[in-house]
This record gives structure tokens, sequence and C-alpha cells, in this order.
């Protein structure tokens, strides 16, 4: 499909979306911030009517600015509850404009999606019950990379699903809107229905699709109207239906439609008696269905472009990954750093933060009871605040990660493997300042185990530590992974989430005791392993045997760690690797 069809499209769908924007749900628009999104938008605004009015959503909007509730200041200067309402009830009528939609919060995303389904908002809060209408479109702008979208169940309520990032300026044309005519159609629309067959096609076609959502054809149906209220037919026609598929159903596509071989019917036999015209009738009927979906499927063919879908298919599988790039590390509540995630009841003494705001807005409802109260007993006050009105300010952040690599010093490849691991170190850490992530290091070989660095973010002392590191012996393959999971458990005792990264082979012949003897060696160390797996601590297995084997395989299953094969790796390689690897945790 060339550029000016698809940015032909991409115009047709913002003056479809335009004349109906609560109808079609909304637009995803996959673009980076630049000229070209700007004049998309720019037609997109013209389209719109003049009386729709555009509200931004702000990415980490509170709860009770985005649904409404009480209105803490009206409400303190009449002394009765005072109802204030959210963006999304002020959006009633308008658009909705989402920016790094990739990043919205999942909370957003869950009151976004309730209030498109619901047309309303329910508001249960600070001692109110209202319900008010929210029927809105929505626009939001997809700014990830490529293993980042935005919310799945954002783009399922979106009927269009556009991408800008391969336009030039030049590419994006600027193409004649014409108000009066979108003015037009929705006039026309509330006249307008697909026919059964219409439906059955497009449902057929978003199943030949691998379409696995009911909103998608549902979507389609409601587009297709919208496009022959654009083109003044007097009803739906197939070619409304072909353009729907094209807009709705083709960037939701998830296995590449073939085309039927054309069969040629067999003529009837000549002792078959003539049919009668009626049963003639009831015959062809499923030819025409047939001809509407090869129509359908055929425009869908046309949109899609060659390789788009082993892309898409590599996206759904990153997508389970988390997006988060920099620091590792896990979520961890706290009382006093972080960001702000919400208030909770509680008491003062603890230590925690107290959310002023959030504690007038507690005691405001109860206002006007306690100054009768307080009149009775003889006291005055302007606002009353009793103890169970306290809101602390709950936080959340994310704890430090420090990476242990735990390095098979002994045999005659040591040193080759202990160059690579020095090497890796030294490369990690100067990523540490970025990340906020510190490395240590435990060497095992002989009879025991040795941590040769601590964690530190400390370059300097890395390589102090890491130089004249002798090898050779047995490989006390227990004692090293016991070592790394006392320093795993010291470090989560602090509050960082800890990951081993183990480089060896797998073949254990010290015992935990130090005698010698492979299988009383093995069972040690996948004795150790499972307790480090039961310790749910994350791990990575680094197998530097010159030719992998199952033995190690096996031993990472043990461990409850991913296993990385590199036999012939360098240190850019391994360090490469390692991070991938615990960034797509």
């Amino acid at each position: 499909m060339s550029g000016a069809l698809v940015w032909s499209d991409a115009v047709l769908a913002a003056q479809i979306f335009a004349a109906d924007p609560a109808g079609t749900g909304g637009v995803l628009v996959r673009s980076r911030a630049g000229p070209v999104r700007d004049r998309w938008l720019a037609m997109m605004r013209t389209s719109l009517s003049p009386a729709t009015v555009i509200h931004r959503l702000p990415l980490h909007i509170a709860d009770g600015r985005l649904l409404g509730g009480l209105d803490l200041s009206a409400t303190l200067r009449a002394g009765r509850p005072v109802a204030e309402r959210g963006l999304l009830a002020q959006a009633d009528g308008g658009v909705v404009q989402v920016a790094m939609a990739e990043r919205l919060l999942s909370a957003t995303t869950v009151h976004l999606t309730s209030a498109m389904d619901a047309g309303e908002i329910a508001i249960e809060r600070d001692g109110m019950s209202l319900r008010l209408p929210a029927r809105f479109g929505v626009v939001a702008f997809d700014e990830g990379l490529e293993d980042e979208s935005a919310p799945a169940s954002l783009r399922d309520r979106l009927a269009f699903h556009i991408d800008l990032n391969d336009f030039s300026v030049g590419d994006a044309e600027m193409f004649e809107v014409e108000p009066e005519a979108i003015s037009a159609a929705r006039e026309r629309l509330a006249a307008l229905e697909a026919s059964d067959a219409q439906i059955t096609a497009i449902c057929n076609a978003a199943g030949a699709l691998g379409i696995p959502s009911l909103r998608a054809p549902l979507l389609a149906v409601h587009v297709a109207r919208v496009s022959a209220a654009l083109e003044g037919n007097a009803a739906v026609t197939d070619d409304d239906i072909a353009t729907a598929a094209r807009l709705v159903l083709a960037p939701r596509a998830l296995i590449f439609p073939q085309a039927q071989e054309e069969q040629t019917p067999e003529p009837p036999p000549p002792s078959e008696p003539p049919q009668d015209d009626d049963a003639g009738d009831e015959t062809q009927q499923p030819d025409l269905d047939r001809a509407l979906d090869e129509v359908i499927l055929a425009a869908v063919r046309a949109a899609l472009p060659p390789g788009v879908l082993a892309a898409l298919r590599e996206a759904s599988r990153d997508r389970s990954r988390s997006r988060s790039s920099g620091k590792a590390g896990a979520l961890q509540q706290s009382k006093k750093r972080g960001r702000p995630v919400g208030v909770q009841r509680g008491d003062l003494r603890s230590g925690a933060r107290l959310n002023v705001i959030e504690t007038l807005r507690a005691a405001a409802p109860w206002q006007p009871l306690r100054r009768r109260e307080a009149i009775q007993g003889g006291a005055q006050a302007r606002v009353l605040i009793r103890h169970e009105d306290f809101r602390l300010a709950r936080f959340k952040h994310r704890t430090e990660t420090t990476t242990i690599f735990v390095v098979d010093a002994s045999g005659s490849a040591a040193l080759h493997r202990l160059a690579e691991a020095k090497g890796a170190v030294e490369l990690l850490l100067a990523d540490c300042y970025v990340r906020r992530d510190q490395v240590a290091l435990i060497a095992f070989r002989g009879n025991g185990a040795e941590l040769l660095l601590p964690p530190t973010r400390s370059l300097a002392r890395a390589k102090r530590s890491l130089a004249g590191l002798p090898g050779g012996g047995g490989t006390p393959l227990a004692a090293g992974i016991d070592a790394a999971a006392l320093l795993a458990d010291s470090i989560r005792r602090k509050g960082q989430t800890p990951t081993v990264i183990l480089l060896t082979d797998g073949r254990a012949n010290i015992a935990r005791d130090g005698s010698a003897g492979r299988p009383r060696a093995e069972q040690d160390a996948t004795a150790s392993a499972r307790q480090l797996r039961a310790a749910n601590i994350a791990g990575i297995l680094v197998d530097t045997s010159p030719r992998p084997q199952p033995l190690a395989a096996q031993f990472a299953a043990e461990m409850g760690a991913d296993y990385l094969p590199l036999p012939h790796a360098d240190a850019a390689t391994l360090s490469k690797a390692v991070l991938a690897t615990t960034q797509g945790r």
C-alpha cells in the first residue's frame, strides 16, 4: 500500500471520527511528536464541530480530578457537600486527548475505558453518590518504542489505529476539509443501518483475520454507517463495508487472509428436473455473500504491507515483558518517599506523611453535624478535624538492583572465563550511574567460594578486586550457590532486589563438605539450586562450556533461572545479554 493511500486513509479516519467521536470510540495515533502529527491533528480539529471541546488528559492525573467528587473549597465555604465535576464528566460531548498513552497508569486506564463503555461516570466517594453523563471520543498518541504500546484495553475500544512514524512532511499532503459535509453527515447518520448480510460479512472477515475481540466488528459496522453518511448514500453500500474493513479490521489482523481459489460450478445432471425461480434465489444468495466476503478480504489484503504480521507477532510476545527501562528493581511501598499512589487511613505516630488536602476532604461532609455538637458544648472552630479523618500519603518506588556475578574459577579455562567476567563487570558498572544498580562478584574454586567484590558502584574498586585473581582447582558449585544465596538474602533485607548471574558449565565435582566426587557434588549443587529457587531470587545461568550440554540447562531449570548458552562470548556480548535479560523481567 503506497504512502499516499496510507495518508489518505489517516485523513479519512480523522473525518469519520470527527463526524461521531463517541460512536467510533477514538483514534490511536502511533507517532512521535513532530510536524506530521501536528498536521494530522490540525485536520482532525478542523473537521470537528465548532462546539466540540478537546480536553487534555495529564499522564499522572489524580482520581479526584479525573472522576470528580467533593469540591473542598466550596464545601468549606458553604458548610454542606458541594460536588465537583471531573475531567471525564466535563468532556461529555467532546474529545479527550491522551499524550504518551503507552505510559498511562493502569488505574487511569480502567476509569477511562469504564466511562467509554457506560457513557457515564459513577461517583461513590466523599459521602456523595452521583451519576454524570460522559460520552466522548479519545485521541490517544502512542509515542513508545517498538516494544512499547498503549494499554490493550484502550486500543480495543478505539476504532482507528494509524501509524504516522514513516511519513515525512512532504508526504503529509494537506487535504481540504469540508465542515459542512461532515455536519450534514451527522444528521444523516441516525437513518442509516447496515443489512444483516453486511454485518455477517464483517463478522466473517474478523474471524478470517484472527481478530478475537467482538468490539472490532461492532466498530467496523458503525464506521461503515458513518462512511455512508459522509458519501451522502441513502444506504450502506458494499464500498462502505470495504472501507470500514480497511480502516478498522486491517490494523488488528493477526492472520494474513488468503484468497480463496475460484471454483467453476458444475452443471446439474440432465436427469434433474429444472428448479423453480424461488429455489434459484435461495442457491444464489450464498454466492452473493461469498462475493461480499471476498471484497472485504481483498480490501484488507491491500491495506496490509508485507511483513507487518511478523512484526505484530513479535511485538505481542515482547509486550508480556516489562516496558520499564533503567533500573529493574521491584516495586515497593513506602511511607516517606517515592511516587504518590493514593492515601489511606492511619496514625501519625507511625512516622507517615499527613495528606492535608485529603484529610480536609474526609472531614468536610461532617462539618454541619460537628458544628452543632460544638455549639452545644460551648466550643467554636472553623474546621473540626477528628482522628478518623487523618489520611496518610502512600508512596511506591522501585528498589535498587544488585547484580551478583558468581564465576566458576576452576579448571583449565578459568582464566578465559574470568577475563570475560572482569570485562562484563566493568561494562555493567559504567551503566550503573544510569541504572542505579550495584554489582558484586563471587568466585568459587578449590574447596569453597570467596566474595571478591561486595556490592558497589565504584569502578576503581572493582578493578582492584578483580586484578590478579588466580584460577584452577575443583568446582565447588554448591558452595558458590550458597554464598550467592546468603549475599542475596542480605541484599533483600536492605530493601534492594538481587539478581544472580551464574557463569559455569554445571559440572560440579566438589561437595559441600569439601570432599571430591561428582555424584555427591551434583546432588549438593542441585539442592542448593532448589533453595535459591524457593527463595524466589531471580537468576541467569550462563553456560560457558565450549559445547553447551543439557546438564547446564537442567541445572538452570532447578534454579528457576534463565538459561543463556554463550560458548564464545566476549565481555561486550556477555554484558549485553545480561542487560537484555534483566531489563526484560
